[in-house]
């Protein structure tokens, strides 16, 4: 994993994840490789699901597809979505699946910095991307959902907890 790709991990973990009860019933978006749902497995979470566009996610599709998918609205207490939401606009999706109170954790690039970010990529300091960044905006103008924290990652990355009102 490229060196900045590894450090964001680890701060991620930090920030979003480790405040998640086990008992939380919990959604990754574009759950790659499946490091997320480890983490969650070692600390003895049972409520996870992963969904992604390829295997080996517990759920492969689209998640604006939710309800061919079988999934029930309203169900989830947490949904993750890192390096997604630049990619797709699945916050529709995500608000009808959490429940009231319910939290998306998001990260994505800043819109006027994913210039630098292509720049890190070809040096090989940052993941490659894996389609084009045809969403990209800033996490406040998000309307279905309300921003509850915020923060900029070496003006770079934005990162932001909506909670579904």
């Amino acid at each position: 994993m490229p060196v900045l790709s590894a450090i964001a991990q680890r701060k991620k973990i930090d920030y979003f994840l480790e405040p998640i009860p086990s008992a939380a019933v919990i959604l990754e978006v574009g759950c790659g490789s499946g490091r997320v749902g480890e983490y969650f497995e070692t600390r003895g979470a049972q409520n996870y699901r992963g969904i992604d566009l390829v295997p080996p996610a517990d759920l492969v599709g689209d998640i604006r597809d939710w309800k061919a998918l079988g999934m029930e609205p309203e169900s989830f207490d947490v949904i993750i979505a890192f390096e997604v939401v630049e990619h797709v606009d699945i916050y529709t999706a995500c608000a009808d699946l959490l429940k009231s109170g319910g939290k998306l954790a998001v990260t994505t690039p800043l819109p006027h910095a994913d210039w630098i970010m292509k720049c890190l990529e070809k040096c090989g300091l940052n993941q490659r991307r894996t389609s084009p960044h045809s969403n990209l905006h800033y996490l406040k103008s998000v309307g279905n959902l309300e921003l509850i924290s915020s923060r900029q990652i070496a003006g770079l990355s934005q990162w932001g907890i909506f909670e579904k009102r």
